[in-house]
């Protein structure tokens, strides 16, 4: 199934969207909960760094006390219910390292290979199972995966509203 429109189908209101700000799969995932009137934030580094350059104040993110990206991708593992990362290619560097955080602290993660993409019952029965309300957003960055920001959206975007 081609991966646009993952959420569309989905019957579950999610009551948040988490995601660190970066490029890529993380401000996809912002711009479409903003887009959707749906919450959002989450944890970004400090100083709001991001590749681009220093985070929009539009993103609703609060910052964590320490530089590195590790700490925050920690930060909103935690304090979500489970984590879905969008991939397209090998799963390495933050990517690799979210997935690995959130089975360290027990947490559901679903991957997803953009390349594939997965059928919408499959998700909406993965947030059933899960009881998944605060959904973290997850994957690379533009650069590592030139093309993945729009990919991210255009499967997100089908989002249900809060």
């Amino acid at each position: 199934m081609a991966p646009q429109s993952l959420l569309k189908r989905s019957t579950v209101k999610l009551h948040r969207i988490v995601s660190g700000g970066q490029t890529g799969v993380d401000r996809a995932a912002l711009d479409v909960a903003l887009a959707l009137g749906l919450p959002s934030g989450g944890w970004c580094s400090q100083g709001r760094r991001a590749e681009d350059g220093l985070i929009l104040d539009r993103y609703p993110l609060r910052e964590s006390a320490a530089p590195d990206d590790e700490t925050r991708t920690r930060r909103n593992v935690e304090d979500s219910d489970g984590t879905l990362i969008l991939n397209l290619g090998k799963l390495d560097g933050g990517t690799a390292l979210t997935a690995s955080l959130a089975r360290q602290i027990g947490k559901p993660c679903l991957i997803v290979a953009l390349e594939e993409g997965i059928e919408p019952a499959a998700f909406r029965d993965w947030l059933h199972e899960h009881r998944i309300a605060v959904l973290n957003v997850a994957g690379p960055r533009e650069s590592q995966r030139l093309g993945i920001q729009a990919a991210a959206y255009s499967c997100l975007e089908g989002l249900p509203r809060a």
